[in-house]
């Protein structure tokens, strides 16, 4: 079982600041970023950045879905983490400054892959699909913010 890992960026014409309070917003803004492979929004828990526990469903293929419910945790300033309790899936969000006005989004997933062929494949192929779907995000939280 090894470990999988899909990570996207984006600078966005934003402070810093404003981008990680729009991820954070679990309540309102969140589900506006999510592109059609997330489904069955629901925020159970808080709403805005830690303690927050949301629930959706991710449609990564027309095969897999994975059902997610997450508790959110902001270790650090401008980072939430969000850990997937049905599974061993772990995402960051990670914003820092990028010079004037600008920030840089980072996203990035982990989780313990499959064994065997299966796993191999889902090493080869989930990371480039989990990053077309959260480079939707991030350009979906970069129009939300530069507005």
């Amino acid at each position: 079982m090894a470990q999988v890992e899909a990570t996207t960026e984006r600078i966005i014409s934003a402070d810093a600041e404003k981008v990680f309070d729009a991820l954070a917003d679990y309540e309102n803004t969140r589900a506006k970023l999510l592109p059609e492979h997330f489904s069955e929004y629901e925020v159970r828990e808080g709403g805005d950045g830690e303690g927050t526990l949301v629930h959706w469903k991710l449609q990564a293929t027309s095969k897999r879905i994975r059902d997610c419910l997450l508790e959110v945790s902001e270790p650090t300033d401008g980072q939430l983490v969000e850990k997937d309790r049905n599974s061993s899936m772990v995402t960051t969000w990670t914003v820092t400054p990028a010079g004037e006005g600008r920030s840089k989004a980072v996203v990035s997933t982990v989780w313990n892959g499959a064994g065997g062929i299966g796993g191999f494949f889902e090493k080869t192929f989930a990371p480039k699909g989990l990053g077309r779907i959260y480079d939707a995000v991030l350009a979906k939280l970069a129009a939300e913010v530069e507005k």
